[in-house]
């Protein structure tokens, strides 16, 4: 006996919204990794979100090239994060991992991009893809301010602590300068961070012309395109739109008589 399929379970759904769980784990490191203080604990923790990563991408945009480019930084960052958590304090292994995690989250961004502008049509998942694309681009960043350190040293930055910058304040200074609030207590002061923290406001302002704006635009556009379907199905439905007033019924016009017709004839 066939059965028909029932409606899917809720946790299932989640599949069709890779992004939407990409913003989700991108927001959850934000308020778990203050509270790993062991190196382990931020190991795993940054496989996992290495992890979804590459989840989202390869659900994002499946095509070999992609997948194939995002495998070849995102397995090299993994193992470098776990290469960190036995070899301590080692610089070369640190500048190594930022730069892969850096390109890894770069070319992500650019997936994302890519994928939200595929189309016309802009999906619930296209939606979630502009909060989670704007977490990759700072994510990306923070680990090219680290990059900055390991090459340039820790003077590159002026914060109130002693020491170089951990990750949560590169991070932190990282969504400052991408939104342009400026309310971080960190500052560049080497020319090199100055350059990377200048691309980054350069970044961020794009990204709210270029990207949010034509997602609104192409939003704003398709609800103007079922309004003007909803009027037409209407009009040949009922003949008018509910709610609109039905246009006057023209006059008949009279018929001339023998004599009119003679006279306009002369």
């Amino acid at each position: 006996m066939h059965r028909g399929r029932g409606p899917r379970p809720r946790w299932q759904r989640w599949r069709y919204y890779p992004n939407a769980v990409l913003l989700g784990a991108q927001l959850l490191g934000i308020l778990v990794y203050p509270f790993t203080d062991s190196e382990l604990g931020r190991a795993v923790f940054s496989l996992f979100q290495l992890g979804v990563l590459v989840i989202a991408v390869g659900a994002v945009r499946a095509t070999p090239a992609l997948n194939w480019v995002s495998w070849v930084f995102g397995v090299p960052a993994a193992v470098l994060t776990l290469v960190e958590v036995v070899v301590r304090d080692n610089n070369t292994i640190s500048l190594l991992s930022n730069v892969t995690h850096a390109a890894f989250y770069f070319y992500l961004a650019y997936a994302l991009v890519r994928y939200m502008f595929a189309d016309r049509h802009v999906s619930t998942d296209e939606m979630f893809a502009t909060g989670s694309c704007f977490t990759v681009v700072a994510w990306a960043f923070a680990y090219l301010y680290g990059a900055v350190q390991n090459v340039w040293g820790p003077e590159q930055f002026s914060h109130a602590g002693d020491g170089p910058l951990t990750w949560m304040q590169m991070l932190f200074l990282s969504f400052t300068t991408m939104t342009g609030t400026g309310l971080s207590d960190i500052s560049p002061v080497g020319g090199q961070a100055r350059s990377i923290v200048m691309l980054e406001q350069l970044a961020g302002l794009n990204y709210v012309a270029l990207v949010v704006a034509r997602l609104l635009a192409m939003t704003m556009a398709r609800f103007h395109a079922e309004g003007d379907a909803d009027v037409r199905r209407w009009r040949g439905d009922a003949g008018t739109p509910p709610g609109a007033t039905a246009p006057p019924t023209p006059a008949p016009t009279p018929t001339p008589t023998r004599r009119e017709a003679s006279v306009r004839q002369a």
